[in-house]
């Protein structure tokens, strides 16, 4: 059961994420559907999630668990602030049986509302691998603009692959909003 409600959409609720929460999230976090464009190498056992979640007591990033109708179907992350710059990264991903249902594109829009109106942040970025086209489109969606591309930036499936950089500004978002 996802912890209490943090922000609330019109079909996704993001939640604070509990101990319970982390089979959910180890589960798609080893889903080669998911993982490929998590940047992860490597399995991620109990005990990894385990630390990773205790972990989270020492800094500022917000995670959340995305939910719909009551269940889990993805995470969502603010994190990497920048405080001197107003900057911070978001970072998300949804179950694969989830796809394609508007999902991920209101959760970010919900963490870009928090991150420019509550934490007072100037700039988001998101990092996105050049294959994943949903992804990319969640974003361009959403306003961000296409601001880099890192030539073979990750290694996935034995080959090098594209990294590109989105990036939106208060104002854009504010405009993209009205």
């Amino acid at each position: 059961m996802p912890g209490p409600v943090f922000l609330s959409g019109d079909t996704v609720s993001l939640h604070t994420v509990s101990r319970a929460d982390l089979y959910f999230i180890q589960q798609h976090a080893n889903d080669p559907a998911v993982w490929h464009s998590l940047a992860k190498a490597a399995p991620v056992n109990e005990l990894q999630e385990e630390q990773w979640y205790e972990s989270w007591s020492d800094g500022d990033d917000v995670r959340l668990l995305i939910c719909a109708d009551g269940e889990s179907v993805g995470f969502i992350s603010l994190s990497d602030f920048d405080t001197v710059h107003g900057s911070g990264t978001l970072g998300y991903w949804i179950a694969p049986d989830h796809w394609g249902n508007g999902y991920a594109t209101e959760a970010v829009s919900l963490v870009c509302d928090y991150g420019f109106g509550h934490r007072r942040l100037h700039k988001l970025i998101a990092y996105v691998y050049d294959f994943n086209t949903g992804s990319q489109r969640v974003l361009e969606k959403l306003g961000f603009t296409k601001e880099g591309h890192l030539r073979d930036g990750g290694f996935i499936d034995h080959e090098y692959v594209d990294l590109l950089l989105y990036g939106i500004l208060e104002d854009e978002w504010r405009a993209a909003q009205s």
